[in-house]
């Protein structure tokens, strides 16, 4: 319930920031340039007097939005890699687990680095450099998920009346496990959060004067011992997030799974 409260307070920040942001989060004003904490601005202002506050607000709706999508992307493929490898089996199931090997082989965040730098640095690239490395966990977990269910009486049954197999997939193997598929995205929503602001960080995601909150670490990072709010806002912005899909996570694997709930 504390991860779901938060990430409830998250998504309507993201969404209402137009709204309740009091500034436009790229206009700058040089004479409020490094201002600490106050009335007029919340959290502060940057080296270029933005404030901070509203770049905090639309930077949330950078990082919900970027973890929805990778989330999805990675998800989607993965899911479609592990339906066919676990019910096609033999030679399907091998060539496409040898190609998910391959991922598994390197360091994810260096290998989404070298991604993120072939195709150039912007948000978008990132976002890709991630969901490529991150879609073999899902395509092992729906696998597993696959072998478990594909000798079940009921796959049996419809197998013996000539149900496709399309069918089969879609409509009888797809549903049993999205269980699992959900706890995983859940916490991979808050790992996705997490790179993309690393990559942004080290200047291969987002750029400047976008407010996401990897770049708004990374340019207050000089200032972080006089100026600390200008990195303290957007750690402890990252650090709730990736914290409330992790609880949210933790929260639908107790009520997913029937043994717990026993």
């Amino acid at each position: 319930m504390a991860g779901l409260v938060l990430l409830v307070l998250f998504v309507l920040l993201a969404l209402l920031a137009p709204v309740l942001s009091p500034y436009d989060p790229l206009a700058q004003s040089i004479p409020e340039s490094l201002s600490p904490p106050s009335i007029t601005h919340p959290l502060g202002t940057d080296k270029l007097g933005r404030d901070m506050f509203s770049r905090m607000l639309y930077g949330a709706r950078i990082s919900l939005t970027v973890g929805l999508a990778v989330v999805a992307l990675a998800g989607g493929l993965g899911t479609f890699v592990g339906l066919l490898a676990g019910y096609l089996g033999r030679w399907a199931d091998e060539l496409l687990m040898r190609v998910t090997d391959i991922f598994f082989a390197f360091p994810s965040l260096i290998l989404a680095m070298a991604i993120a730098g072939a195709l150039g640095p912007s948000l978008r690239n990132a976002l890709i450099a991630v969901a490529v490395v991150s879609w073999p966990i899902y395509a092992r977990l729906i696998r597993g998920q696959v072998l478990a269910l594909r000798e079940r009486e009921f796959i049996q049954a419809a197998r013996s009346i000539g149900v496709s197999n399309r069918q089969i997939i879609l409509r009888h193997l797809l549903p049993n496990t999205l269980a699992p598929l959900l706890v995983q995205a859940s916490f991979d929503m808050g790992t996705t959060i997490l790179s993309v602001a690393g990559l942004s960080f080290i200047g291969f995601g987002a750029q400047p004067p976008t407010p996401e909150w990897g770049v708004m670490i990374s340019e207050g990072r000089n200032y972080i011992t006089t100026q600390w709010w200008l990195t303290g806002g957007p750690a402890i912005g990252i650090l709730l997030l990736v914290a409330a899909f992790n609880l949210v996570g933790d929260g639908l694997r107790d009520i997913l799974d029937p043994q717990l709930r026993r």
